[in-house]
């Protein structure tokens, strides 16, 4: 048994130690599915021992490793797949791709979205949203959450409203363009969660977004 486990993770570093190349800094990285695939397995491996009758336990084991590393697997390589796309249709958008950990966000500045103070979405961004709803369709295993973000300029009551709005506003051109409503989830934060300082109009700039956050559903 002992041993067994031991094949199990060495397998578990193999994978974990594959890598692929990142589509913008073409520096190589390791792949999400290969740390998915790897951990997956190890964790299968350890349930299958642990359920399987005594005599049975390497046999449990082997097939608790084989389905955790292919459901691991999967996710990571499903969003693999997806950011890679994304990466590729927001090039030069002003769109931010970023990823954390099985999920993936795209940070989409005020300043290309909405006019000031509006929540009407900027018609020369139609074509970038229509981007990320093609992608959205084409990999349709996810839930989307769209938030709405502002500065901490103007009241707190106001900036979270008109957060609200502008998220509705982007969910809503999503599902006018072909995306499942029901898989579309908007919520506005106002003022809350700042990523720069308020004190300066380029904090105040940056705080000001709508973030699109993908989550597989393969898990």
């Amino acid at each position: 048994m002992k041993k067994l486990m031991l094949s199990v993770v060495m397998g578990t570093l193999v994978l974990g130690g594959c890598s692929t190349l990142d589509p913008y800094t073409q520096e190589s990285k390791t792949s999400n599915a290969a740390k998915g695939a790897g951990f997956g397995a190890l964790a299968g491996a350890v349930l299958g021992a642990a359920v399987a009758d005594k005599g049975d336990r390497n046999e449990g084991a082997l097939a608790g490793a084989a389905i955790g590393g292919a459901l691991g697997g999967g996710v990571g390589y499903y969003m693999d797949r997806q950011e890679m796309v994304l990466r590729q249709e927001l090039e030069g958008s002003g769109v931010r791709v970023e990823r954390v950990g099985e999920d993936i966000r795209l940070i989409m500045p005020g300043n290309i979205t909405f006019a000031t103070d509006s929540d009407r979405v900027s018609p020369s961004f139609y074509s970038v949203l229509d981007s990320v709803a093609t992608v959205l369709i084409k990999f349709d295993q996810t839930q989307v959450a769209v938030e709405g973000f502002t500065d901490s300029t103007g009241s707190f009551e106001h900036n979270q409203k008109l957060s609200e709005r502008r998220a509705n506003s982007v969910a809503r051109y999503l599902s006018s363009v072909g995306v499942d409503g029901l898989r579309l989830d908007a919520r506005g934060y106002g003022e809350r969660y700042p990523i720069a300082t308020n004190d300066s109009a380029a904090g105040r700039a940056a705080n000001r977004r709508v973030e699109v956050k993908i989550r597989g559903t393969q898990r």
